[in-house]
């Protein structure tokens, strides 16, 4: 499995299906200003708020904005009721499971937070208040969801230049990153089994 950051809560998973490349989409917002893909192919395409703002999206992907739970191309997505009308999916494939926060600006309640039951990869929004979960919240949420790997998003960029940088959000966890890189691959037998790992997207174009 491979993970990029795109900027602001836009993901890009690869993953395998019968030697199939499945690419995964998650929130393409086209933003107000800075470097971003005008147009991106994708095999699976999810919306946690809408997909009235999305850049062009090519190959005729198949688009997941609403609740529910479905199989395609391989890859398991779950969509969950987040706070404010948002969707929160858990996209479980080659064994392994992600879950996207979104870009939320309350906490999950604590049904909530035991439906999504185990989690490998959670993605979280790093970048404060008030367009963001508050960092002290964040933190928080990261304990409460106990994943394996911790990737903050929705930091500083010029594509989203309200947000804050990523330094406030590891002092509040107290974590320092094990690894930074501009995407990572991964495979199932390498999670960690016992110490949770905090892993830094930088912004990959």
């Amino acid at each position: 499995m491979h993970l990029s950051w795109l900027g602001q809560t836009a993901v890009k998973i690869q993953t395998k299906n019968a030697d199939q490349d499945v690419i995964v989409i998650i929130d393409p917002y086209k933003p107000a200003k800075g470097d971003f893909p005008r147009s991106l192919g994708a095999n699976l395409a999810l919306f946690s708020k809408g997909s009235a703002d999305s850049i062009t999206l090519t190959q005729d992907p198949f688009i997941l904005e609403t609740l529910g739970e479905l199989e395609r191309n391989g890859v398991m997505l779950s969509g969950f009721p987040g706070p404010d009308g948002t969707v929160i999916f858990k996209i479980t494939a080659e064994n392994i499971s992600v879950v996207h926060i979104g870009a939320i600006k309350q906490t999950l309640s604590e049904d909530l937070i035991d439906k999504l039951g185990k989690i490998d990869i959670l993605f979280i929004p790093a970048g404060g208040a008030p367009n963001y979960l508050d960092l002290e919240l964040a933190a928080k949420l990261v304990t409460e969801l106990e994943p394996r790997i911790i990737i903050p998003y929705a930091t500083h960029t010029d594509s989203d230049p309200n947000a804050k940088p990523l330094e406030p959000f590891l002092k509040e966890l107290g974590l320092k990153p094990d690894a930074t890189e501009k995407k990572f691959v991964i495979k199932a037998i390498d999670l960690p089994q016992e110490d949770m790992k905090l892993w830094v997207l930088e912004k990959n174009v």
